[in-house]
């Protein structure tokens, strides 16, 4: 029996050669009709493509290219992701691509990485991003998009507007703090965006601090990568908490939601095993579904018992707080009241006695004590009541999130019955193609009975053919039989005259007529066993007919045992995928640790760099010391300024060779870089996630 996975993988592969071969015949089409010639090199990338990839990246693609492919995006739903990196694409050709973008349904993913462009693909990547609604990830890598102010804004702009992007590249791009203000804008504005890469631009003091301002509002940002930008550390430890808050909060929100899924999951559970319940059988139902569907019962009626027990305790205290605050309220009264007394008899009796006086002051003051300690329990009483409001809040805000939870399950239960549906046109499919099977069967069956009845017509020729020949040879026997007879009689009659040359040919005739006799007897003796050897191969064949046919009924048996056993192949296929996920999972736990391995190294190596800048401008700001004290003794000291240009030519040589230095190692930690970014690809590429995306 075939492995499913295997055969889905194959009807995957199957179905990917189909997409990309129509999208090649589509190109090629349309590139008939506008009279333009095809690019070989696109037609081979297109031939190594797999299905809903447009790989195109390192293509010189001209303008008549750009609109046919501009023609096609705007209606495709195959392709998921565009790579468009390293093409050079001139300003019309990214116009006219970018365009056909802002009504496609079905890309993902755009790359433009190294395209080198400028106001008009800013200002049309800002229609993209305001247009479009499922564009998830953004590359913009090396196009210098800073560059142009209002092509920026209006990107900008676009991104604020955007419901979709969740990933944007923007590294090195000659972003200017004027940038940033404008990206920071749109950062305050936007509630999609998750990871954002700024690394290697110009950003400065001024843009660091206006994107710590936007991230005090943003509260979806989760990762912001800001190396190479000259900005503080102090500046770049704010951000980081600000994304850590971030963080935290979606991790509460994601749990928040994985909980509320797994209620609605065990809510779906039970309400589709009491729907099987009613449709299977009474014994059935009460052996296996019963205990479950009683343990999910008890467990959601002993949730809400909580809930309303967690209520009435609420009431409950909120109610005793206040009448133990009135209790002390009252207290407080009397005992002022009573110190009022104290005060006035003290007042009236301060002449009489001076001992009951002071008396009467430590009465005061230990009232005044008791009065300050109840001032303090009133204090904490009423912070008490305030933590049981927000308690109560939040109880509240759980319940909103259930019924939230509640509305989710009726989405996934349309959602079920969804996939019950593609299920029910899956089983039809598999119906309609033994169906076919079984007709292809019935046409071999009547292809090897026509077969058999041809080859019982051609043996039937054969052996009447033979028949004919055996006559045809029989007859020529007998008629050279006659005329040896005849031959015998011209002999004979010759015999009186040549009676020594008639016993030698006659002798020489008997002889000859028996080698004839027995060259005929053996000719047929051969004719006959090859006609028996052929005959013997016809029934040959019919008996492989015969077994072709028994083997095609047993293969259409398995088959169908192999559609009986569909469900449970789909369901171990499932299970399959489960743990397929778990793995993907854990590489990329792995690979995110490798990233961050590779970040502290690469930030480690800027700390190299910037200390070797700060020597060379160190080094630049002696050279201009000495060229200021050239200047202020040129008149008086020729001499002493040809010692010091010889000195500053030296240092000149000197700071030449540290810039090489320099440059050479810059080029060393790029082409590093390039490097771990390529590992990091080719990992991520050959994960199993690479090669079970069709699930999605």
């Amino acid at each position: 029996m075939l492995d499913p996975l295997s055969v889905l993988l194959y009807i995957h592969s199957l179905r990917a050669e189909v997409v990309m071969e129509d999208f090649r015949r589509l190109y090629l089409r349309l590139c008939k009709e506008g009279g333009i010639d095809p690019q070989e090199s696109l037609l081979a990338q297109l031939q190594d493509s797999r299905a809903g990839r447009l790989d195109l990246s390192g293509q010189s693609l001209t303008v008549d290219t750009c609109s046919i492919l501009a023609r096609i995006l705007h209606n495709d739903t195959v392709c998921t992701e565009v790579l468009l990196s390293d093409c050079m694409l001139s300003e019309e050709g990214v116009k006219l691509m970018l365009n056909s973008l802002c009504s496609n349904t079905t890309v993902k993913v755009l790359d433009l990485k190294g395209n080198n462009m400028r106001a008009t693909g800013a200002e049309a990547l800002g229609q993209v991003l305001m247009r479009n609604k499922v564009l998830r990830r953004l590359v913009l890598e090396w196009n210098a998009l800073g560059m142009w102010e209002e092509g920026f804004s209006v990107f900008c702009e676009g991104l604020a507007s955007s419901s979709s992007l969740s990933q944007l590249d923007l590294r090195n791009n000659q972003i200017n703090h004027q940038g940033a203000a404008a990206l920071c804008s749109a950062l305050k504005r936007n509630s999609t965006l998750q990871d954002l890469d700024l690394r290697w631009n110009n950003i400065g003091l001024l843009g660091g601090r206006s994107l710590l301002e936007a991230m005090q509002q943003n509260r979806t940002l989760m990762r912001l990568e800001m190396a190479g930008n000259n900005i503080p550390s102090d500046t770049l430890r704010a951000i980081e908490q600000s994304m850590s808050h971030n963080v935290d909060r979606q991790s509460t929100l994601r749990e928040s939601r994985s909980r509320t899924q797994v209620l609605s999951k065990e809510i779906q559970i039970l309400k589709e095993e009491k729907s099987r319940q009613v449709s299977s059988s009474a014994a059935f139902s009460h052996d296996v579904w019963g205990p479950l569907l009683a343990t999910v019962c008890n467990w959601y009626l002993s949730l809400m018992d909580t809930i309303d027990r967690q209520k009435d305790e609420m009431g409950r205290s909120s109610r005793n707080s206040s009448v133990r605050l009135g209790q002390l309220q009252e207290a407080l009264s009397e005992q002022k009241s009573s110190v009022n007394s104290l005060t006035a008899k003290l007042l009236k009796r301060s002449v009489r006695s001076c001992v009951r006086l002071q008396m009467m002051e430590a009465a005061l003051a230990l009232a005044e004590q008791k009065a300050r300690d109840l001032n303090e329990l009133l204090t904490r009483v009423k912070l008490e009541k305030n933590e049981l409001r927000e308690r109560h809040a939040r109880e509240i805000k759980k319940e909103q999130e259930l019924e939230d939870s509640e509305r989710r399950c009726k989405a996934q239960q349309d959602q079920i019955f969804e996939l019950k549906q593609e299920l029910a046109n899956s089983t039809a499919e598999l119906k309609l193609r033994l169906a076919q099977t079984e007709e292809r069967l019935e046409l071999e069956k009547r292809r090897s009975k026509q077969t058999l009845e041809d080859l019982d017509t051609l043996r039937q020729k054969e052996v009447d053919h033979l028949t004919r020949h055996q006559e045809d040879s029989e007859r020529a026997l007998q008629e050279r039989i006659l005329k040896l007879e005849g031959q015998r009689i011209q002999l004979e009659e010759e015999l009186s005259r040549v009676r020594s040359s008639l016993v030698t040919e006659r002798a020489q005739a008997q002889e000859e007529l028996g080698k004839v006799r027995a060259q005929v007897r053996l000719e047929e003796q051969q004719h006959v066993s090859s006609l028996e050897e052929k005959l013997r191969a016809v029934r040959q064949s019919r008996d492989e007919s015969q077994n072709h046919c028994t083997q095609q009924k047993q293969s259409i048996a398995e088959l169908q045992g192999r559609v009986g056993q569909q469900s449970i192949e789909i369901d171990a296929l499932r299970r399959h995928i489960q743990e397929l996920q778990q793995d993907l999972a854990g590489k990329e736990q792995q690979k995110l640790a490798e990233l961050s391995r590779v970040r502290v190294e690469l930030q480690e190596q800027i700390g190299h760099l910037q200390a070797d800048q700060a020597a060379q401008g160190s080094l630049k700001e002696k050279m201009a010391a000495l060229q200021r004290e050239n200047k202020a003794l040129s008149v008086s000291h020729r001499e002493a300024l040809l010692d010091k240009d010889s000195e500053i030519s030296s240092l000149l040589e000197r700071l030449r060779i540290r810039e090489s230095e320099i440059q050479r190692m810059r080029d060393d930690e790029a082409q590093r870089a390039t490097f771990l970014q390529n590992a990091v690809l080719s990992f991520v590429q050959s994960s199993p996630r690479a090669h079970c995306t069709p699930q999605k």
